[in-house]
């Protein structure tokens, strides 16, 4: 099959995953914000990979409001990764130069902040490879429109142009987000990935971006 574009997510498939530790601390900042000590269960809710079930428990838990919290959360959660980046700590992978060998448009559909993907493109110097990209910015309507959920993809085809693309990730939110919106997956095992396990299954899987050329051309 041909395709008209391919999508990416960032973390995990471009650029390496934030330290997990640096979230969570970023995370039991907020809290501090709001002069709450929470349990632990709580601040590992919401230190990453938040769900809306998860940040309705918290929430309600301390009688947060969940539109002020979740700025809060979102806010910090982006600065302590730009100063990851800034400091040299997180870095792109190794096959990031396959991206000047496509002749196919490319986009970056993340569930990461959008501020924080437009810092990753500026540092990097990557912008100049996708004419389209996408990360959430800090607001429920966002956070509710985010992987696995199609809203971000269908945006990113709608700037393309593209009726058929592939989408390149590293999560199951990844495979299933390519399938609700109808397009073909490709799950990336990167070193991270090694162990994990998928409960549905991606049309591709591949270990590094060079292995994409065969499956869209160049």
């Amino acid at each position: 099959m041909s395709y008209d574009a391919v999508l990416f997510d960032n973390d995990g498939v471009l650029v390496k995953p934030s330290n997990g530790t640096i979230l969570r601390e970023a995370a039991l900042s907020v809290f501090d914000e709001f002069d709450t000590k929470p349990a632990d269960e709580h601040l590992d809710a919401v230190a990453r990979s938040v769900t809306p079930d998860d940040l309705a428990r918290v929430c309600d838990a301390y009688g947060f409001d969940r539109a002020e919290f979740w700025k809060a959360r979102d806010t910090a959660a982006s600065e302590a990764q730009l100063r990851e980046l800034r400091a040299g700590r997180t870095t792109t992978y190794d096959d990031m130069d396959a991206l000047e060998s496509f002749d196919r448009p490319l986009g970056i559909v993340s569930s990461n902040q959008h501020a924080t993907i437009e810092f990753m493109l500026d540092h990097f110097d990557l912008g100049g490879h996708f004419e389209t990209y996408y990360g959430r910015p800090p607001t429920l309507d966002a956070f509710h429109r985010k992987k696995p959920e199609p809203y971000f993809l269908e945006q990113a085809l709608g700037d393309l142009g593209a009726e058929s693309a592939l989408f390149v990730g590293d999560s199951e939110s990844d495979v299933l987000a390519a399938h609700n919106a109808g397009l073909d997956s490709v799950f990336i095992r990167r070193p991270h990935r090694t162990e994990y396990e998928l409960s549905v299954d991606p049309t591709y899987e591949i270990e590094g971006l060079r292995e994409l050329f065969p499956l869209v051309g160049r």
